[in-house]
């Protein structure tokens, strides 16, 4: 009964206590935006809520560490290692996915993976807090007990510190740990696989324990990241993902820790349900944001209508029906009475309605699977479709391998994205033949401009290029390799400036390729 009755009171100090350490932790760290932490009895020793940007004390540990230390020191020690995580390692969640993949592509292990990431953040972190913020840390490190990984870990602090934890030094697992440049943000990635290395056979040890057993500030979670920052890491990480089946393993693991984005609509983008299907279509929505166009202002011109701007002294010369009585004390003399000088307006000028667009893509056995590849075919249809999107039109897609006997998908025109990169991933991997009537019959519904990529290899391509050039659509047609079947579609843009043929034999080129168009098509900036 007494120690139930002390607790309230030990919690009033403690906050008491905190009130008066924090702004000196905020001063060491030069001030960091992040509001007082709070006190909880649950999770890490020290976490962060990434939303509000608040640190979290757990008092169930402090209090037991309470037994070893001064609560003062313990207090100062949890703060540094929080805000090191803040304003250091890992900084962001872009970041933190990074080393999480790159521990993943190393060790193969979900589970172990994220260990490894997680202590070599704490190293990060703690490195950074004791060398250039002079926190103490080393107090509270020199307690309590100690895994054979923290071992290694602390055997590795008192080489690069300079301290003394009080440990059994292991020289032979640290040797391979010591020079890694732990503080250099350029080298984080191959420092972390030097550091995985040098840790592995300790790792693949723990892997039955829990995360706390394995790491004494516990686990650094992705659940609570908040949109906007799951947005832009997700667009990163696409950037620097080597192939969308690395983008969708990892996906598919933290789908629970992070929160479905949705679009500029509020679409949800549909990663929550964890399909390798929906992660891939998210992918290339992410990677296709960081080819966005920037829009077209508006153009100021003339009004036609002159309006009173300012005065000016009257003259006799000048016409009566300016003059501002108003302004004029009722007086009509040369000098003092007022004039309005007008001047022409300014207003938008009407903006032209921006067309829609038909992405027509070929899907055929003899392109990308972009689930386990990266297909610049879909990263180039997505591109354009995103670019007329952000200019309010609609976008249809026409996915093709053989067509006329079944192994095709359309979309009719929407400005759904989720919709849009659904039909676009899609892929048949057979034949290769268009429907021409139905083809013909959406590009004549509103005279849509219209994006092609293929390989070229349509069996019906005569009919299509026959097609195709009496069409009045503006038409980019963007083909894969050195074909034969080419040659016709240049021809056909000889007869129909409309059309513009364009061959790559660098299939990364195709998005650059089609926002030349899109750019050329909407007279983008």
């Amino acid at each position: 009964m007494n120690d139930n009755r002390e607790r309230p009171e030990q919690s009033e100090d403690l906050e008491e206590m905190l009130q008066r350490l924090w702004p000196e932790v905020r001063r060491r760290h030069l001030y960091p935006e992040l509001p007082l932490p709070r006190f909880d009895k649950s999770g890490s020793p020290v976490g962060m809520e990434i939303r509000n940007k608040q640190i979290i004390l757990n008092v169930d540990y402090i209090e037991a560490m309470a037994q070893l230390l001064p609560v003062e020191t313990i207090l100062e020690a949890l703060l540094d290692h929080g805000v090191s995580h803040y304003t250091c390692c890992p900084w962001d969640l872009a970041t933190h996915l990074r080393l999480y993949a790159r521990a993943k592509k190393i060790l193969g292990d979900n589970d172990l993976a994220r260990t490894a990431a997680d202590l070599f953040m704490d190293v990060v972190a703690d490195t950074h807090a004791v060398r250039e913020r002079q926190s103490s840390l080393p107090q509270l490190y020199r307690s309590g007990a100690r895994t054979p990984l923290e071992e290694v870990i602390f055997s590795l602090y008192e080489e690069i510190w300079g301290v003394d934890l009080g440990g059994k030094r292991n020289q032979d697992a640290v040797k391979r740990l010591v020079a890694i440049p732990y503080l250099d943000k350029r080298r984080w990635l191959a420092s972390l696989t030097r550091f995985i290395r040098g840790i592995r056979p300790l790792l693949e040890e723990t892997k039955s324990s829990s995360p706390d057993e394995q790491t004494r500030m516990g686990r650094h979670g992705f659940q609570q990241y908040a949109p906007e920052e799951i947005e832009q890491a997700l667009r990163e990480f696409a950037r620097d993902a080597d192939s969308p089946e690395e983008f969708a393993e990892v996906l598919e693991y933290l789908q629970n820790e992070l929160e479905s984005p949705c679009d500029k609509s509020g679409e949800d983008m549909g990663h929550g349900a964890g399909s390798p299907v929906e992660a891939n279509r998210l992918y290339y929505m992410k990677l296709a944001e960081n080819y966005a166009l920037p829009l077209r202002k508006m153009p100021l011109k003339d009004s036609g209508h002159l309006h009173p701007h300012s005065h000016r002294p009257w003259e006799v010369c000048q016409p009566f029906q300016d003059l501002d009585p108003w302004s004029s004390f009722g007086k009509y003399l040369p000098g003092i009475t007022q004039i309005w000088e007008r001047r022409e307006g300014l207003i938008y000028g009407k903006k032209e309605k921006t067309p829609n667009c038909l992405v027509i893509i070929d899907s055929s056995g003899s392109m990308v699977d972009p689930r386990s590849q990266l297909s610049y075919a879909v990263l180039g249809g997505g591109c354009a479709a995103d670019a007329y999107l952000r200019h309010d039109a609609s976008v249809a897609v026409y996915n093709f391998s053989d067509a006329p006997a079944g192994g095709r998908e359309y979309l009719s025109f929407t400005r759904s994205r989720p919709l849009i990169y659904k039909v676009l991933c899609r892929y048949f991997g057979g034949g290769t033949a268009l429907d021409v009537d139905e083809v013909t019959s959406v590009a004549l519904e509103d005279d849509p401009d219209i994006f092609l990529i293929t390989d070229m290899q349509i069996t019906n391509l005569d009919q299509t290029v026959s097609r195709f050039s009496r069409l009045k659509n503006r038409v980019t047609a963007v083909h894969v390799g050195k074909k034969s079947g080419a040659l016709r579609f240049i021809k056909a843009s000889v007869k129909n400036k409309n059309i513009s043929v364009f061959g790559v034999n660098d299939t990364n080129d195709i998005p650059r390729i089609v926002l030349g168009s899109v750019r050329n098509y909407l007279a983008l900036e």
